[in-house]
């Protein structure tokens, strides 16, 4: 004789998470805050870039994404290369196994089927495909769940994320460009929704100041970015690199000059190198330099802030959540229809081409409309944590059919 009682749902959630990226680990950290709230009785693990990081930072067991160690490593030697290449074979096993083990894997968030930054077609894109092609063989449903998609000029990285795309159970995006994108590149996505960023599901700190100077003369959070240009720069990524760095160094510069504090703030563990060349560049005691390990380290930085000028795409939602008056140095459309969403599009700035006297422009335009900003930004804040919520009810309308609940609405935009 049986309980009746249904076996624990097993949920894996998979990416490149504890591996650097603050942004990525807030998207992890959004779809277990909804897993932990509404399907508490689900058994979670993961399998990401960096195991070990979220075992212990999140206490979920993690299985390394890749067999090989080395695999972001680039391989110069013939040992290296031939280890890439067994490691691919043992991946597709690996992932396959993994896979195996579960219900529903959840891709949380993140641009996984986009190539805004430089990335090899046997990297990531070669781990999602596998992912998603033994979802479809052994019957677990895999759901890509708010991310970013852009459309994509190489041919292998393209065919990747496609066939990911296509072989995923479960789809939705963080605007409607990268739907748009998906459509573009053979991708049905008659079903599939438009929501928001997951990042915006995360707690927000309280508003406030420093208990320093305010006003026109209070601290400006700047964060940086080792960026490159993206998939179809490599020829000229190192010039794109000096001309961001030495154009956001001359942007310090002058604030510095106007005797504002600058903080500088970074997204990503490779981002560290910049902050170092822009201390050593402008070397004053006004400039420093924040610890940040997450997300919400970042938004405690940012609300005590008077403006924030940032790069990377996480680092402008943890500025417009938490109401700072934001200026983008954008380096791809998602960031300019990110501020377009937030009532702030006026207030972007080409990341390839930073003129560090037009920026500053700008920045004095954004600071006169500061306060009429903040309104704007509370009203658009509420209205983008709706639209997560209604993606987690959508999300556990799709997969968790067995859990008692109303239908959830397509949102679109």
């Amino acid at each position: 004789m049986t309980s009746g009682r249904r076996p624990p749902v097993r949920v894996g959630v998979f990416g490149l998470l504890g591996s650097g990226n603050v942004g990525n680990d807030g998207s992890l950290e959004a779809v277990l805050g909804y897993l932990g709230a509404e399907h508490p009785g689900a058994v979670v693990d993961a399998m990401c870039g960096g195991a070990e990081d979220v075992a212990l930072r999140y206490r979920i067991p993690a299985t390394r994404l890749n067999w090989y160690r080395g695999e972001y490593r680039t391989a110069s030697r013939a040992g290296a290369v031939a280890a890439k290449g067994v490691g691919k074979l043992v991946d597709a096993a690996r992932t396959a196994g993994w896979v195996r083990r579960h219900d529903v894997v959840i891709v949380p968030g993140t641009g996984v089927l986009e190539t805004t930054l430089p990335l090899r077609p046997w990297g990531f894109p070669y781990s999602l495909f596998l992912l998603c092609a033994a979802g479809r063989l052994l019957g677990t449903r895999v759901a890509l769940v708010s991310v970013g998609a852009g459309r994509i000029g190489n041919r292998p990285t393209r065919a990747l994320v496609r066939w990911s795309a296509r072989l995923a159970g479960y789809r939705s995006y963080r605007d409607a460009m990268s739907r748009d994108a998906m459509r573009a590149m053979g991708v049905d996505t008659a079903r599939d929704g438009v929501y928001e960023d997951l990042v915006f599901a995360l707690p927000t700190p309280a508003a406030g100041r420093a208990s320093g100077p305010t006003g026109p003369s209070g601290t400006v959070c700047v964060g940086v970015m080792a960026f490159h240009g993206g998939n179809d720069d490599r020829a000229r990524a190192e010039e794109i690199h000096r001309r961001y760095l030495d154009g956001t160094t001359a942007f310090v510069r002058a604030l510095v000059a106007d005797g504002r504090p600058v903080r500088l703030l970074t997204g990503d563990e490779v981002d560290r190198p910049v902050v170092a060349a822009i201390l050593d560049a402008v070397d004053s005691p006004l400039v420093t330099a924040a610890e940040t390990a997450s997300l919400a380290d970042l938004m405690k930085e940012m609300a005590v802030a008077d403006a924030v000028v940032a790069t990377r795409y996480h680092n402008l939602i943890c500025a417009l959540k938490v109401g700072a008056p934001t200026l983008a140095l954008s380096y791809s459309g998602k960031s300019d229809a990110l501020m377009a969403r937030m009532g702030l599009g006026t207030y972007c700035h080409p990341a390839r081409d930073v003129d560090a006297d037009r920026l500053l422009a700008q920045f004095r335009a954004l600071e006169r409309r500061s306060a009429e900003l903040r309104r704007t930004l509370a009203e658009r804040n509420v209205a983008a944590a709706r639209r997560v919520e209604r993606q987690f009810a959508a999300l556990t309308e799709s997969l968790f059919p067995a859990t008692d609940h109303a239908p959830a609405p397509r949102e679109t935009p």
